[in-house]
Parts: C-alpha cells; structure tokens; sequence
C-alpha cells in the first residue's frame, strides 16, 4: 500500500532502525524502516519532510496499533522538494558555511585542475577540450555517479579525497576543484542539495568551482563553493586563462618595460650631460695641480737643506758641553767614593748611638724589676687577706651555723623549703634537716594561721609617716 503524509518524530536508536510516524489533517499513522532498507532508501527522513511511503501494513501487539513496514520513500512532488532545500538552505547558512568570508580566491594559472563529474558523460569532453583551446593543464578526473542514491555519498568523498593529497606526492594535489553535472530536473540534482555534498565543498581547502546544471538551475553546493559557474564549459574559463591572450599581455608588458627602460636611460644621459656642463675641465684642474706639486717640490728642497743646517748647528753646540766618556766615568767614580765614605761614618755614627740606648734601657729594666718584687708580694697579701675575710663573713651567714644552734630545715617531697605553716599540708611527708643529719616526718595538723603582711592602708597604696 501507499501512504502519503508528513514525516513527525524520525529517530534512528542504536539498533539502526528508522521510527516515524506519517501524519495529515486527520490521521496519524505509525511506521519503521529496517536498518538494511534505511540504507538503500535514497532519502534521509527529515521532520517535515512530505513523503510517498510504499510498505506493508501489520500490526504491533506491544501498543496494540496499527503500523506501516515501509519499502520505499520518495518525496510528495516538487513543492515539496523545494521545500526541504529551502529549509536546509536556511540552516544551513545560519552555520556561517556560505559566508563570502569563508571563499577563497582562484589561482590565475593553475599546474593541476581535479574534475568530480562522471567519466562517461558529455560534461568532461566539455570540460577537457575548453582547457585544451584556452590553456592546456594537466586534469585529474575523479569518477562518481551524478544521479542516484549513491551519487551524494561519491561526491563528498571525491572533494574529501583531493582534499587528502599530499603536496608533493606520487598523485599531484589539485590547485583547483571543478564538480560538474549537466543539466536536469529537480530530482535529477537531488545529490548536489545533499547536505554531505555541501559540507564538504564547505570544508574544502582546495578553491572549488560548482557547475552543476544550466544556468537557471540554482543548488545548495552553488552557495558553498568559492566561485559558482553557469555551465561546466565556462568553469573550465574560469580555471584556466586564455594562452594567447595571456602571450599577448605578456609581449605587450615586455614591449611596454622596454620603452620604459629606454626612456629612463635618456633621462639619466641627459641628467649626466646636464651635470657634466657644470664641471670644470679635467686637464686644465690636472695642469694646475702639476703646478702647485712642482713649486711644493723645490720649496721642500729648499726647506729641507735649512733645517739640517740648523739641527747640525745644534748637535755641535751640545756635543761641544758635553765631557768626554773617561772623564765623565771619572767624575761618577769620585762621587762613589765620596758618597761610600759618607755613608760608613753615619753607619758607625748609628751603631754607637744604638748601643748607648740598649744600656740605657737594660738599667731602667733592672730598676723596675727591683720594684716590681716588694709591690706583687704586697699585692699577694692584701688579697689573702681580703679573701680571708670573706670567707670567715660567708660562713657566719651559712644557714648551717644557724642548724647548730638548734634550728631546723623542712623541705616537702619536691625538696623545696617550707617557710609556713601554710605551705604544710596535713599527712605530707617533709625532710627535716639537722646540724649532722636529716630525719623524715608526716605533718599530722598545724596551729595557727598564715602570716600576712601589715596592712599599710585601705587603698592599697604605701602609708605616710606622720
């Protein structure tokens, strides 16, 4: 049976199944695609999406509902087929993926064009014989299907795998993409709308040319490329140059430098000559220079004959105050002598005053010695003395004499003194600590209260004397 509706709630779990539900004004009608029929369907079930589904009616116990087993999908006529582009358009522009900032420019001349297009059909002859007329390149041809449920999937993959190439490589990279189909109808272009297709002309770092259909047929992946082309032959034009014309510019620009060049050099002549006019003539400034070298020439002579006049004057002036070598070595002989003679009378001169003063100082060493004796053994006795008696004052203050004249010392268990009454806990163990020996106790009661201190006041403070 055939069942026309309106796709709600596609899902695909993990089990890979497809389950929708087919609805119009009325009615709602469930329905599943098995994993292996979804593959081979050719449509993807969007929500929305307007369809013809063809399939088997049964029934499912688990909701005790009716459902459609569906074998094949195709879309309600072409509004709504446009209608499903228009709203993929929309999504996917709102993504940024046909921004003019994403679009590169196309090399001038490139090395390698890649052609995605089928091999069999009349788009490559197109195609191959304009770059054969314009600029002959090399191509590399990559084959896929541009019709069918497989076309969309081969498409992506040929833009991806040029995309793949190594620069360098055993296979050339493509300085430029060219993915071509002639024309058609709206079904016929479905793979060019497939939102794989348009992604990866998206993604493309390889400069892309879409030239798909004639030039009134508008697709998805026209929007993605960087240039879109009416038809595959001007694609072609706009890969490549025109040789001739690019000779022709080539000669025109080389005719052009030369004239440039040429006239630059009659500039830069005339300039020189211009300048040249201004100068003064080479032989008559040599001439005069020659001139001046000669008359410098004779006045150096001349100059040089006067000055060793003088300095030969000079030389025998001091040669004649000058002694001779033997009388000089004489003279330096004779200041020796004198200067040695001098020098041993202040030597012995030094050597007595040297030994009057040792005994000088070895009287004053004996006279001091002598003093020192009678003043160290008086210094001896005072402090024995002074020793003596602090030792005597120390031992009149020891506690010890005050233990002999019948006083006793109590310490508590840690060995500190007690001092009062209040200090003395009853049944504490204290030591008591005669003038020859000590003796333990227990503290069996006390009498009396503890000391306090005089009251000097009520504030606290020192009293006055009155």
């Amino acid at each position: 049976m055939r069942v026309r509706g309106e796709i709600s709630q596609p899902k695909v779990p993990g089990s890979g199944h497809c389950y929708l539900r087919l609805k119009d004004e009325s009615a709602v009608l469930d329905g599943v695609i098995w994993r292996g029929q979804l593959a081979r369907l050719g449509l993807r079930p969007e929500e929305g999406m307007e369809v013809i589904a063809t399939g088997r009616l049964t029934t499912y116990g688990g909701r005790s509902s009716y459902q459609i087993i569906i074998e094949r999908m195709e879309l309600a006529g072409e509004g709504a087929l446009l209608k499903m582009i228009e709203e993929r358009r929309r999504r996917l522009a709102e993504e940024g993926l046909f921004d003019e900032a994403r679009k590169r420019p196309l090399p001038y001349l490139p090395d390698v064009v890649g052609v995605v297009t089928s091999p069999t059909g009349a788009v490559i002859r197109d195609i191959l014989h304009r770059l054969a007329d314009r600029f002959p390149r090399r191509v590399l041809v990559w084959p896929v299907r541009v019709q069918g449920d497989k076309a969309a999937a081969e498409v992506a993959a040929a833009i991806d795998g040029f995309n793949r190439l190594a620069p360098g490589g055993a296979v050339p990279r493509p300085d430029v993409l060219i993915v071509a189909r002639g024309g058609g109808s709206l079904e016929d272009l479905t793979a060019f709308n497939d939102e794989g297709v348009v992604r990866a002309a998206a993604a493309s770092t390889i400069p892309l040319i879409s030239a798909v259909g004639h030039e009134t047929d508008t697709t998805l992946i026209d929007y993605a490329a960087d240039r879109r082309a009416p038809t595959p032959t001007a694609a072609a034009e706009m890969a490549v140059p025109v040789r001739a014309e690019l000779a022709a510019l080539v000669l025109e620009h080389g005719r052009r430098l030369v004239g440039a060049m040429g006239r630059d050099l009659r500039a830069r002549g005339q300039r020189v000559e211009g300048l040249g006019r201004g100068l003064p003539d080479p032989a008559s400034m040599i001439g005069a220079a020659a001139q001046r070298v000669d008359d410098w020439s004779e006045r150096l002579a001349v100059a040089m004959r006067g000055t060793v006049a003088e300095r030969s004057g000079k030389i025998n002036q001091l040669g004649a105050r000058l002694g001779t070598p033997d009388r000089l070595l004489i003279q330096a002989r004779q200041a020796v002598a004198t200067s040695g003679r001098a020098l041993d009378q202040a030597m012995r001169e030094r050597r007595r005053g040297w030994r009057t003063a040792i005994v000088q100082d070895a009287k004053a060493l004996t006279v001091l010695s002598g003093r020192l004796r009678p003043a160290w053994a008086r210094l001896l006795r005072a402090s024995d003395e002074r020793l003596a008696a602090l030792a005597a004052l120390m031992e009149s203050m020891s506690f010890e004499r005050v233990l002999e004249r019948g006083f006793v010392l109590v310490r508590d268990a840690a060995d500190r003194p007690l001092t009062s009454v209040g200090a003395a806990a009853k049944g504490a163990a204290v030591t008591l600590r005669f003038h020859d020996g000590e003796a333990g106790a227990v503290i069996s009661g006390t009498k009396g209260a503890p000391r306090r201190p005089a009251s000097r006041g009520g504030d606290g403070r020192q009293g006055r004397l009155i």
